[in-house]
């Protein structure tokens, strides 16, 4: 199987060296409203990337664990050093954690394993995708964020995704970013076509669907993509484009969603409810479902129909 995947293509529009903000992403999918109530704890989301720069301070204490699948570093298993810049920026999305510089995450109290799968040079074979993926499921992780993908449609990656739902993991894909800003033209990326995945494309904080982003009718949601600051190598941060900048936004909010449902329920829900109830926090943007799918990321949406049920009930016990 000598068949490469890459890290989802993406543009790297500049790099800093301190920042202290909640990124604008971060806001616009409204995690700083959640965290209130979570920021993630107990939840492991394992990053199928390049890596990731464990002594960044945004990162270091986020860090779980992390395995090498790569030949970077003559195949050490032990060595999940970042080279690229790609696996470090998408982790701080996802759970950057809150130390009063840099940047935080989506879900900045959750756990992150890192899996390198992709080497320094953002490629990687498909069975170190697929070994990657069996090794979080192994370590029993509760969501996977992918952040790469390739033309092929290969069987074994297919069906190690399937063995990961199955164990009701949770797995987030990158959409791809070969699209050509329409709708009437499918572009497809594995694995972020396959049904099974929760298929992430790209809005700017236009709330515009990203030119880039790919077309289809497995997109499930949306999420910011342009423009995205995050953690980077050597302790900088950068801001990034593409699918790939989108998907960990999706991914860290399903940390804070799995918590929620669990205390609201009190009980552990399935794969399947857990997705029903991301869906729920979507809000349409008027662009057709091929580009967004059911709409754009918005965690309060439950919250603020709520609140709207809550006000008609009293404007009628006010009226009688």
């Amino acid at each position: 199987m000598e068949q490469y995947v890459r890290v989802i293509p993406y543009q790297t529009l500049e790099v800093s060296e301190e920042v202290v903000e909640v990124p604008d992403g971060v806001k616009l999918v409204q995690a700083p409203e959640i965290w209130r109530e979570t920021k993630g704890k107990g939840i492991t989301i394992a990053v199928l990337d390049t890596g990731c720069d464990a002594t960044h301070p945004d990162l270091m204490n986020r860090i779980s664990g992390g395995r090498n699948f790569t030949d970077d570093d003559k195949g050490n298993p032990e060595l999940f050093k970042d080279y690229n810049g790609h696996g470090t920026h998408v982790a701080g999305t996802i759970a950057a954690g809150e130390n009063g510089n840099g940047v935080v995450g989506v879900a900045p109290e959750a756990s992150l394993l890192i899996v390198k799968v992709l080497g320094k040079n953002g490629s990687g074979k498909y069975e170190w995708i697929i070994d990657g993926i069996d090794y979080a499921v192994e370590q029993k992780v509760d969501i996977i964020s992918m952040s790469l993908g390739g033309p092929q449609d290969v069987p074994e990656l297919h069906s190690a995704i399937k063995r990961a739902v199955e164990n009701n993991i949770l797995v987030v894909c990158a959409a791809g970013n070969e699209g050509d800003g329409t709708e009437s033209t499918d572009e497809f990326a594995y694995p972020g076509r396959y049904n099974e995945v929760i298929s992430v494309g790209a809005i700017n904080f236009e709330r515009n669907s990203s030119y880039f982003t790919n077309s289809h009718n497995e997109i499930d949601l949306v999420a910011p993509g342009e423009k995205i600051q995050s953690t980077y190598l050597d302790g900088k941060y950068a801001r990034l484009s593409g699918t790939s900048m989108a998907a960990p936004h999706v991914s860290g909010a399903l940390a804070l969603i799995k918590v929620l449902t669990n205390e609201t329920f009190d009980r552990k829900l399935s794969e399947t409810e857990l997705y029903a109830q991301l869906i729920k926090r979507t809000v349409p943007l008027g662009h057709s479902p091929k580009l967004e799918g059911n709409g754009l990321l918005y965690l309060t949406v439950p919250k603020h129909l709520s609140e709207i049920f809550a006000a008609a009930v009293q404007a009628k016990i006010v009226g009688v």
